[in-house]
């Protein structure tokens, strides 16, 4: 068996194992190192573990993600989900369809302090969810709503795929979080527009609330402000060059423990929760970190990624449709993996074949650009019917609403997530305006 037979042994065969439930870092781990040895032999593949252990995780760089998690929990504990949603309400409540657009509001806030789809999604549930049927929202409406709103969480800086992705492309992290500024920006809108049009065309589907007072708009908005602080010395820190992307990490997460503390009533116990929920959660994304970084290996010994490049730059078609080919396997994809282990699972294929196409972009350009890309993409998997993974949470947290009532709430999100990608893909600028303004 050649080398570049093995490659797609290995990549067909870490996706079977995952289909049959073996968690996505033992697969990795399973399948990456049996290829490697197969390869290389077993002394190389343990030399390999030996150094490759030490030479992955001894780095500062990845301080930058336990501390961005830590944010993510002292805003949770510190009830920033509650002061953002109370504030989307108060300006967006009384439109057509507000509540649900000030839950869209309040994920992409919150998303600006999270980092995690799944994590927005469960949280703004809690707050929203109880409201949006007090006030009368079909079902439907409600969880799609949740749903598509939490891919935000991923796709508004900073998020932890994209800090991952700028580790493995050794780009730079401030640059790929103003990049997804306009698209995050974009999304926003339009699923607030997905909403307005949702209660127009269905009658019923969202009754009408009071307006909220002035004097209720400004205390709502007072009370959010730690939000927006936070985010604007996290992103425009990291992108100016005033602190590295762990220290403006760090710094996040002590400004976020102050506002907990003092804003939000976060005693001891609530600081316990956070840290290990953070340190839980980074334990699990290193181990898949390592597991990718073997498969990585075992794939690029194979020569299969490089192969693969060379026979997509032979076939006679527009660099930009083989993109969006690449677009719609991460679509499909999404519906059954998890983002981060699809993500690194996927990379080491996918970025030798996209930087082998001629898009008029140079390497830098290209890599931050194609990352928006992946994150969006994978932003589509997670609401797609009939297996996207907020689908399944946010209806498990729903209390008795039929699964088909929230594929139906989420069909428009879905549709206005694609026509997004297909933009950023033929309008790269969106994507590369604001991190060309440096």
């Amino acid at each position: 068996m050649s080398r570049f037979d093995i490659g797609v042994w290995m990549f067909a065969g870490t996706l079977v194992v995952i289909a049959l439930r073996m968690p996505v870092a033992g697969a990795m781990l399973l399948v990456g190192g049996a290829g490697y040895a197969a390869i290389n032999g077993w002394m190389p593949l343990l030399s390999t573990l030996k150094t490759m252990t030490y030479s992955k995780f001894a780095s500062n760089t990845l301080a930058v993600l336990p501390l961005f998690l830590l944010m993510g929990e002292f805003a949770t504990q510190g009830g920033m989900n509650s002061r953002l949603f109370r504030a989307a309400r108060a300006w967006f409540g009384h439109w057509r369809g507000g509540l649900a657009m000030a839950t869209i509001g309040g994920c992409a806030a919150f998303g600006a302090i999270c980092g995690s789809s799944l994590a927005t999604a469960a949280t703004m549930c809690k707050v929203a969810l109880p409201e949006m049927r007090a006030a009368g929202y079909s079902p439907s409406l409600a969880t799609g709503t949740l749903a598509a709103g939490g891919t935000l969480g991923i796709l508004i800086p900073p998020s932890i795929i994209l800090v991952i992705y700028a580790i493995y492309t050794e780009q730079s992290v401030g640059a790929l979080f103003v990049a997804a500024v306009i698209p995050g920006l974009i999304a926003t809108i339009q699923y607030m527009i997905v909403v307005g049009l949702y209660a127009r065309l269905v009658p019923g589907a969202c009754p009408s609330i009071a307006p909220a007072p002035w004097k209720e708009r400004l205390v709502a908005t007072r009370g959010a402000w730690p939000i927006a602080a936070v985010f604007g010395l996290i992103v425009a820190g990291i992108y100016r060059g005033w602190f590295s992307a762990s220290e403006g990490a760090a710094v996040g997460a002590l400004m976020m423990l102050v506002f907990a503390v003092f804003k939000g009533g976060m005693r001891m116990a609530g600081f316990v929760e956070s840290v290990r929920n953070a340190g839980q959660t980074s334990a699990m994304i290193f181990l898949i970190m390592f597991s990718a970084e073997l498969f990585s290996a075992a794939l690029a010994s194979s020569q299969m990624p490089a192969e693969l490049a060379r026979q997509v730059a032979a076939v006679n078609a527009s660099p930009y449709m083989i993109v969006v080919v690449i677009m719609l396997a991460y679509m499909v994809l999404g519906c059954f993996m998890e983002s981060l282990a699809m993500v690194l699972l996927t990379l080491p294929v996918f970025i030798p074949l996209v930087l082998s196409l001629d898009l008029g972009l140079g390497k830098d350009a290209t890599l931050v650009w194609f990352g928006i890309l992946v994150l969006m993409s994978v932003e589509i998997g997670m609401i797609s019917p009939p297996f996207g993974l907020n689908l399944f949470l946010i209806n498990s947290m729903s209390g008795g609403v039929p699964m088909k009532e929230t594929y139906k709430g989420v069909l428009g999100f879905c549709t206005m997530d694609v026509l997004r990608v297909l933009l950023i893909v033929f309008v790269p600028v969106l994507a590369l305006w604001l991190p060309g303004l440096k």
